[in-house]
């Protein structure tokens, strides 16, 4: 090595040692649950995230294994989809997510180098700040899912261009360490009669409903989840009550859910979980 590239080298050195190392970004240490915060910049630790075990979760197999394996594989470090959950309202998408999420963390064979899987909850009015998220994300160690629970899309709204480039498109994409989770009551995340009348005003009719239909194909993982017969219901009402101790003979159970779901005019997995509240704060038992 010449003088000269001896001099450099000596230069760059020195260069070095004086730089500060790069600012790391610990909020993540803070917990395993966040909430993301636009206005603020900051994501704020959740001390407690109220799920249900996932083995209480009835009647939704067929997805619970598909977003179970999809996650322990994310938590592995191997490749996996961002995911929407989509179908009938209180049949317990985003209590699958958080389920999930506990189940995986608890399993010490998925903990991956950065530590826990974390969830971060982005309300649906924050979604056209998902870019400035993702930045602050993007290098982090630690592996992130990131939750919209009921998203969806009225007619002129262009949230949902943003999250089409944060999902997919863009030059940067999304961070490996990052995992987008999403539940919705629509299956395209858009209402019937809008994307009917795309069809109806369009000059390009076919061109317009796909520009909208476009966002649910960024999601590689979709999973749909129906509302229950009742023998299901039951089911998810004895889970239920079994799980916390609560001693009701099950003729008499069945007749008290029955008569809860009349009066709610709806069978669901929420309609079993406020009966069980309901039937909790009979008997004096608290739901812990």
């Amino acid at each position: 090595m010449s003088t000269r590239d001896e001099l450099l080298a000596r230069i760059a050195a020195a260069l070095e040692r004086m730089a500060p190392p790069p600012a790391r970004d610990d909020a993540l240490d803070a917990g395993d649950a966040f909430v993301w915060q636009p206005q603020a910049g900051t994501l704020r630790a959740v001390a407690r995230v109220r799920h249900v075990p996932l083995a209480l979760l009835r009647g939704i197999a067929p997805a619970k294994r598909a977003l179970l394996a999809n996650t322990e594989r994310f938590a592995s470090a191997l490749p996996a989809n961002n995911a929407l959950l989509w179908g009938a309202r209180g049949m317990g998408k985003s209590s699958l997510v958080k389920a999930v999420h506990a189940h995986v963390n608890a399993n010490a064979n998925n903990a991956n180098a950065g530590g826990a899987l974390a969830l971060i909850e982005i309300h649906r009015d924050d979604v056209a700040t998902l870019p400035r998220l993702l930045a602050r994300l993007r290098g982090a160690e630690r592996r992130a899912i990131l939750l919209c629970d009921d998203l969806s899309f009225e007619a002129g709204d262009a949230a949902f261009k943003s999250l089409k480039a944060v999902l997919e498109g863009g030059i940067e994409g999304r961070p490996d360490n990052v995992l987008f989770y999403a539940t919705s009551n629509r299956r395209h995340l858009m209402p019937r009669d809008m994307m009917e009348n795309e069809r109806s005003t369009a000059i390009a009719p076919g061109e317009a409903v796909e520009e909208k239909v476009s966002l649910s194909d960024r999601f590689g993982l979709w999973l749909g989840i129906h509302g229950c017969d009742q023998p299901t219901y039951l089911a998810i009402v004895e889970g239920y009550a079994a799980h916390f101790g609560l001693a009701v003979e099950t003729p008499a159970l069945h007749a008290q859910a029955i008569a809860w779901q009349a009066g709610r005019g709806a069978r669901s997995g929420r309609v079993a979980w406020q009966f069980i509240q309901d039937l909790a704060g009979r008997l004096g038992r608290r739901l812990d």
